[in-house]
């Protein structure tokens, strides 16, 4: 039987442990709450609880593979030390995080010098993953990654379908970003399109049947499609959402590489700001914009 540690059981995480077991792998688990571990056991007969690190390392055969799926900076910093300080020259690290490209090349090489081996592998899917399979964008050379490649093989949509070894240490990662910097544009210009069409007031449009028609061979038939159709069929106004977006780390990682290259980014840039903008860090640029239409025509300001 295959069997891998695997470290950190968020929503990621534990779905993709769920999808190894079902898959028939032995997953020796750990996580910071031991509780959510037992309770990922108890669900799934082959995930093994771990309480430390050192007892997920003393479960697996050598050689070892060990997945994180951790925060990226310093929770997986913090790991791959204690991780490289217990492991055995031989055995793999393999990092499926939302991790910084640079950062992945840095522990690979920090890790070579103890004959440790490290994949950095981008991870897409959502809480989809485990029914449908994940996207993996697996970076290393090509020995490091074709003992990660039966992993991949389970938590992709088929064996040899949604998994791809795309280039050397960095390149896991390095695509993820930019696949999440595309993502960005795409859901800013379908939220724009679906805005000012719900502002159209004279045409009462059905935006739910608009979505659901869009679905259907038109060209911007997407999963981002699928998932708006499906909310709006039971709110059109989304009156009790806060207009509030979060931006990770992936989406500034594009923009600062793109300037670092020179290549003009402007859609998946934009996207960035509007995401800043949500969340209230355009506020006190539109005040000053109000005081300075104030300031030389003399327009009214409204005061909170």
């Amino acid at each position: 039987m295959l069997e891998i540690g695997l470290y950190g059981l968020g929503r990621m995480g534990g779905n993709m442990a769920r999808r190894l077991s079902r898959g028939g792998v032995r997953v020796a688990a750990l996580n910071r709450s031991v509780e959510v571990t037992e309770r990922l056991a108890a669900e799934e007969a082959n995930v093994v609880v771990c309480r430390e690190l050192d007892e997920l390392v003393a479960g697996l055969a050598a050689p070892r593979i060990v997945w994180l799926m951790l925060p990226a900076g310093d929770a997986t910093d913090q790991a791959l030390a204690a991780l490289a300080a217990r492991l055995s020259p031989g055995d793999l690290i393999v990092d499926g995080a939302n991790g910084y490209y640079k950062e992945a090349q840095r522990r690979a090489a920090i890790l070579a010098a103890k004959d440790i081996a490290f994949a950095d592998v981008g991870v897409s899917g959502g809480i989809w993953g485990l029914a449908e399979g994940y996207c993996l964008m697996a970076g290393g050379d090509v020995a490091t990654v074709a003992r990660v490649a039966p992993f991949l093989k389970v938590l992709a949509p088929a064996s040899d379908q949604g998994w791809s070894h795309v280039g050397p240490v960095g390149a896991g990662h390095f695509t993820k970003m930019v696949h999440n910097g595309i993502e960005y544009g795409m859901m800013q210009a379908m939220a724009e399109g679906f805005a000012l069409m719900q502002a159209k007031d004279e045409f009462d449009l059905d935006l739910a049947a608009i979505a659901e028609l869009w679905r259907h061979s038109s060209v911007v038939r997407s999963w981002l499609l699928d998932l708006t159709a499906d909310f709006l069929k039971d709110d059109q106004t989304l009156a009790a959402i806060e207009p509030f977006v979060a931006d990770s780390g992936e989406g500034r990682w594009t923009a600062a590489e793109a300037i670092e290259r020179g290549v003009p980014t402007p859609v998946m840039s934009l996207a960035l700001m509007m995401r800043f903008a949500s969340q209230g860090r355009a506020d006190y640029t539109a005040k000053l914009l109000a005081m300075m239409r104030k300031g030389f025509g003399g327009h009214a300001v409204k005061e909170g």
